[in-house]
């Protein structure tokens, strides 16, 4: 069988029809196509949205429960007043007071002026200003127990932090009775965190 041009007259609609079917199947299996890549990638923003907000969500838990803990801890130091300003005025009456509980035969102390605290190795300081009064003491002792009592009650009763770096205890000849058998020199310092960003 033979197919002319006047049996293509005949079809050509059909062939038409056909071609346009072909056309709009393709255009449609393209389009699909694309939608259904569109939607895998919207999937995958909402999915990447959805994690960052969950790693938000869990971050500012973290965060309020890290703020509860260091707002009591900082509270607490405030309260101790190792934040702050320095409490020289507060340092020199707790000293006094401790004289009168005669824990020592006797002391005499020194509070330098404040600066910088530098640490040996370097620290992270954070937001504070670490500082220092350097504070020696000397002490007349009937025996080295009185010197560890005498810390005891420092760090117990004068609020503040004080750093001791140093002893040296050195034997007095002395007769029996309450007289000086030991006399030491201690050195060391109070440190006060000052806060950059609170306000002034």
């Amino acid at each position: 069988m033979r197919f002319t041009s006047a049996d293509f007259m005949q079809v050509r609609k059909s062939v038409l029809a056909i071609c346009v079917s072909i056309g709009i199947g393709m255009i449609a299996v393209y389009s699909s196509n694309r939608f259904a890549e569109q939607a895998g990638q919207n999937q995958r923003d909402a999915q990447r949205l959805l994690n960052e907000a969950q790693n938000k969500l869990a971050t500012a838990r973290m965060d309020r429960e890290n703020m509860s803990v260091y707002s009591d801890e900082y509270g607490a130091l405030e309260k101790n007043k190792i934040i702050g300003e320095e409490q020289r005025l507060d340092w020199l009456e707790g000293l006094e007071k401790l004289r009168h509980q005669k824990l020592v035969i006797d002391f005499h102390y020194n509070i330098a002026p404040q600066k910088d605290y530098a640490a040996p190795p370097a620290i992270d300081r954070g937001n504070f200003n670490i500082r220092y009064s350097g504070m020696k003491l000397q002490f007349d002792l009937l025996h080295e127990v009185q010197l560890l009592n005498f810390f005891d009650a420092l760090r117990s009763q004068i609020k503040g932090r004080y750093q001791l770096e140093s002893c040296t205890l050195q034997r007095v000849n002395a007769d029996m009775g309450v007289h000086p058998h030991i006399k030491a020199e201690c050195s060391g310092g109070w440190i006060t965190l000052q806060n950059r960003n609170k306000p002034q």
